[in-house]
């Protein structure tokens, strides 16, 4: 076809010029502060020169006064930026700082990150997956942890969680396990397994990297015939090569992820096939530019995407924004209360969100935002004056009956 009936039939007339994006000067950051907010949750503000505003999420549980001095050192460098730019921002934080990665450093980048596709949603008037490409799904499938160690506690956790319209559920896998355990941790972490079964949950079970090699094919292979959704970090992310010679051994579905903050962290294990399902943890992962560049580097290799996500209420929206657009998304974590009660001081996602209903558990389903941005209101007030006299939340320790330290 003529370029002439071309230009005709996209409204233009001969002679006329191509229509070109208004220009005009883009906003600029003027501050950025962050929030200390139970129970352990870190959040991030960032304006711009015209009053406009985004929300992020940079919590790293344990470590929120580290992720506060990144943060220090981001700021002065992003003030008088133009917000537009997320990914000239992302970049310039990444690259010109020489040392880069980690948890500390990756968490503040992605409060930053998560504020500034807020801010950028909000003043275009849409919601972050429009921006992403639009979605692919209209709902997302979430599941929640549940806590126990006794048969009595487990069954009654698993029951709440059905009552509050979840199919899924994750759970403690073991009690702390040292290199070569009791059979009798075999048989127990069957046993929780077979009790959320019998309910009609189906269950991922969480190892936090508890396990060793010689327990962890043990395990795998006595839970073959219970069909867990997935066993997650059976072994600690720094032995590459241990899940490599697992993923062998066993037909269980292999997760981990939430330890691994970049996509080159997550290179390695694609190329080993020795995931199956990744576990980016927004807040940790650098942000929602990250996260899905996590997610669709994953789909080349077949793999899944599960993010990981027991924190407050931007994460799981930033979450379930790159869920929403994401083809080789299967089931979002969400952290979720067995009760809410904000008097009582037990701070939970609907604390500091203004419409609760925003995260309704469905047939274990969450509908899709409507709202702009990352589709959630925060609660301004609410945020300053719960963060006025929050302490910094400490890592749990846990030790063996011998002493000795053992994983989290």
């Amino acid at each position: 076809m003529a370029t002439d009936q071309l230009k005709s039939l996209n409204g233009l007339e001969k002679g006329a010029k191509d229509p070109v994006a208004p220009q005009q000067p883009l906003a600029k950051i003027k501050s950025v502060e962050y929030f200390r907010v139970k129970p352990r949750w870190l959040f991030v503000k960032i304006t711009d020169t015209e009053g406009c505003y985004g929300w992020g999420e940079g919590t790293l549980e344990g470590h929120d006064k580290a992720v506060e001095g990144a943060l220090d050192e981001m700021i002065e460098r992003i003030v008088g930026l133009e917000a537009d730019n997320i990914e000239h921002i992302w970049q310039l934080i990444w690259r010109l700082g020489f040392y880069r990665g980690g948890p500390v450093f990756m968490s503040a980048l992605s409060g930053i990150d998560i504020a500034l596709w807020d801010l950028k949603g909000r003043k275009l008037g849409v919601p972050i997956y429009r921006l992403l490409g639009g979605k692919v799904r209209h709902k997302v499938q979430v599941y929640a942890w549940i806590g126990g160690d006794r048969p009595s506690d487990i069954e009654s956790a698993a029951k709440a969680r059905i009552a509050q319209g979840l199919k899924c559920i994750k759970m403690n896998a073991t009690e702390d396990v040292n290199w070569l355990d009791s059979p009798r941790v075999l048989e127990a972490t069957v046993e929780r397994l077979k009790i959320v079964k019998g309910l009609g949950l189906d269950a991922g079970l969480d190892f936090h990297g508890r396990l060793h090699k010689p327990m962890a094919k043990q395990l795998a292979k006595a839970l073959e015939p219970y069909h867990p959704l997935f066993i997650e970090e059976p072994l600690l992310p720094e032995h590459p090569e241990a899940y490599k010679q697992l993923s062998m051994l066993t037909t269980v579905p292999i997760a981990q992820g939430e330890r691994l903050y970049t996509r080159w962290d997550a290179k390695r294990f694609l190329e080993d096939a020795s995931v199956d399902i990744l576990q980016p943890d927004i807040a940790h992962a650098g942000g929602i530019s990250e996260t899905k560049r996590i997610a669709q580097m994953a789909e080349a290799y077949d793999v899944a995407i599960a993010p990981h996500c027991p924190l407050g209420p931007i994460a799981l929206a930033a979450s379930m924004q790159v869920a929403l657009t994401t083809p080789n998304f299967v089931i979002q974590e969400m952290s979720l209360g067995m009760h809410y009660n904000i008097e009582a001081g037990e701070e939970d996602l609907n604390t500091y969100i203004v419409d609760q209903s925003v995260f309704d558990i469905e047939e274990g389903y969450v509908k899709a935002p409507t709202g702009v941005g990352l589709g959630i209101e925060i609660n301004e007030e609410v945020v300053r004056r719960i963060s006025k006299d929050t302490a910094a939340w400490q890592c749990k320790e846990f030790y063996g009956p011998d002493g000795s330290i053992r994983e989290w």
